[in-house]
């Protein structure tokens, strides 16, 4: 009888990571979150898998200072490791934090020019030119004026 029942594979913490990270870049959330969790709790001071249960708990509950927090703390731990500011930058993408979601780009960039990831994302989101004068506001009426000027002349 007990040839019958079928056992349940469990999977290795690096297993559960790294399904989870697939199945969330697969647009299946839930069950990223929960790899991601599992992988997470097996060994929570792991930097990579708390940096990545972060960036499913930003995009999954939508649970900002959490995933913050989790998030920094795994770079703080390892600063040497890009990957770890690509998944801070896109928690603060996920909540529109564009400038914050750069810095740690660029950040990642210091550590790792060379990586694809990291210049994807930098490429993706543009850089804005400094404001024409930079001692007043960016929203400011004569900024505006100036940067659609210098828009239509470059």
């Amino acid at each position: 009888m007990a040839d019958s029942m079928q056992t349940k594979r469990e999977f290795t913490p690096d297993e559960h990571h790294r399904r989870g990270l697939a199945l969330l870049e697969g647009g299946h959330g839930q069950d990223g979150l929960e790899h991601l969790s599992r992988a997470y709790l097996s060994d929570p001071q792991n930097a990579c898998y708390r940096s990545s249960y972060a960036l499913a708990l930003a995009l999954v509950k939508q649970q900002f200072t959490g995933a913050v927090e989790l998030a920094r703390g795994a770079v703080r731990q390892e600063f040497y490791n890009p990957d770890l500011y690509l998944n801070l930058a896109r928690i603060y993408l996920a909540f529109d934090f564009k400038a914050e979601a750069i810095r740690f780009l660029k950040r990642g960039l210091m550590v790792d020019p060379e990586n694809e990831g990291l210049q994807r994302s930098l490429a993706e989101l543009g850089m804005r030119r400094r404001p024409a004068l930079r001692f007043l506001p960016r929203t400011h009426a004569a900024n505006r004026f100036l940067g659609r000027l210098q828009a239509r002349l470059a």
